[in-house]
């Protein structure tokens, strides 16, 4: 794989986990109920996926 590929595959993969550390910390301090449960799986989505990309990255 290009070195390229995987330095973006990297950064987005890193983003991600950004972005879902972010949305936990929104979902458990502001919001309740059903919103607090959606966003939680979705940051957990975006968790999974930034592992897998920063996993496919270093192969």
């Amino acid at each position: 794989m290009d070195p390229m590929t995987k330095m973006w595959m990297s950064l987005i993969g890193i983003g991600l986990m950004a972005v879902a550390a972010v949305m936990i910390t929104v979902a458990r301090t502001k919001t309740k109920g059903v919103i607090k449960g959606v966003l939680s799986g979705i940051a957990f989505i975006f968790l999974c996926i930034g592992f897998l990309l920063g996993l496919l990255s270093i192969i």
